[in-house]
């Protein structure tokens, strides 16, 4: 008995450790890339200028919040250096928290251009991307792979508009795209064994980062290694007695997989690999996977039809439940967790009940309830405005 207990242990860590089965259909690179198409299309942009030219809410209401952000100040600085630092929960912040908001900020004036066609708007966007493109060179120090991921997501929204809308020129596009390839993309396209949130994040820049430069190679790589740590992210249980893993973690034991699950032990659908950390981590994650998602759909294949839509789904009607108010029972994450989901649930709401018509009633609720969704100013920036009931 002890040794067929042994074997069907084995087994399920075996199978737990194995990447879900995916058609290539989801995966490679399209024949030819689509632009803009780094999380937002030219369609969602048009549904978007429509409603706000309308006055329609919440589009209205979304767009006068992120004009009166200081992301969308004329009058901003870029504070670009040579070397950015970035610590844990970046201590030092040498740059870290510039990079990033300069980032959005890129991100914010290229959609106040799309929305107004005040050109003011389109140079600020480029005078933002010209100043990190002409001084950059490397991030250091602990958080450097996710600081990079993080700013790495924003810049490419940012230049597809710019460079895929604006006849206005930009003559150092070349120069940016660049700084993308040889600063960027080599810091996130390996991944990382920390918890999920990083190596989603720096997979959502790799995704982006190989749009803009139509980079076929790095676009493959980094869909696989996404789909391999969103399987490893988010528990199904259909994923069998534990949750799946990313090989190169060798989490091989059930008590390794247990630790790195935050201390939890029961498994149930929905849960996610930082649940039990905090629900702000866990927006991190989350919302990165919406965003490969949603960029993977405008380049013409559906993530969303695959167990990254399902567990997506299943994640955030479970984190949305708890951060409504459910009652926490004992098993879960000891009875109590920290709350705090962030503006992060548009994007994955959007294409998975609007668009395929699946109830999330609690996704719903608090979606709505979050309305408009601002920035977590550090990769999220103005879904509602965006995505929110967007059918594009």
């Amino acid at each position: 008995m002890r040794r067929i207990a042994l074997l069907a242990t084995v087994s399920a860590l075996v199978v737990g450790m194995m990447t879900w089965p995916a058609s290539r259909h989801a995966e490679a690179a399209p024949t030819a890339f689509v632009h803009p198409g780094v999380t937002v299309s030219r369609a969602q942009l048009d549904f978007t200028r429509g409603k706000v030219d309308a006055g329609a809410q919440p589009w209205k209401g979304a767009f006068d919040q992120m004009m009166a952000s200081k992301y969308a100040d004329l009058n901003r600085t870029p504070k670009p250096r040579a070397t950015v630092e970035c610590g844990s929960y970046s201590n030092p912040d040498n740059g870290c928290t510039d990079e990033r908001q300069d980032a959005i900020a890129a991100y914010t004036d290229a959609l106040a251009w799309y929305i107004t066609r005040d050109d003011r708007y389109a140079k600020k966007s480029i005078q933002l991307m010209d100043a990190w493109s002409a001084v950059i060179k490397q991030h250091t120090n602990s958080n450097a792979p996710l600081q990079t991921g993080w700013a790495g997501s924003s810049w490419p929204r940012a230049a597809e508009i710019i460079k895929y809308t604006y006849t206005g020129g930009w003559a150092n596009s070349g120069r940016f795209a660049t700084m993308l390839r040889t600063v960027y993309l080599p810091e996130v396209i390996g991944g990382s064994n920390s918890n999920g949130n990083w190596e989603l994040s720096m997979m959502e820049a790799a995704v982006g980062i190989s749009v803009l430069l139509e980079d076929k190679s790095s676009y493959d790589k980094a869909m696989a290694r996404f789909r391999t740590r969103a399987a490893a992210y988010v528990y199904l249980s259909s994923d069998g007695d534990l949750p799946k893993t990313v090989p190169s973690q060798n989490l091989d034991t059930r008590a390794k997989i247990v630790g790195y699950w935050q201390g939890q032990s029961a498994f149930v659908t929905g849960l996610t690999q930082e649940t039990c950390r905090d629900f702000t981590h866990t927006g991190y994650g989350l919302s990165a996977m919406s965003h490969v998602a949603e960029t993977s759909r405008i380049q013409g294949q559906d993530l969303y039809g695959t167990d990254v839509g399902e567990r997506l789904r299943q994640a955030l009607g479970f984190q949305a439940k708890y951060q409504l108010g459910a009652a926490v029972p004992s098993w879960l994450c000891g009875g109590s967790l920290k709350l705090g989901l962030g503006p992060v649930t548009e994007v994955g709401y959007n294409a998975l009940h609007n668009r395929l018509g699946i109830a999330m009633s609690n996704t719903q609720a608090l979606t709505e309830r979050q309305r408009p969704a601002g920035s977590d100013n550090l990769f999220v920036a103005w879904e509602t405005l965006t995505h929110g009931d967007n059918p594009s």
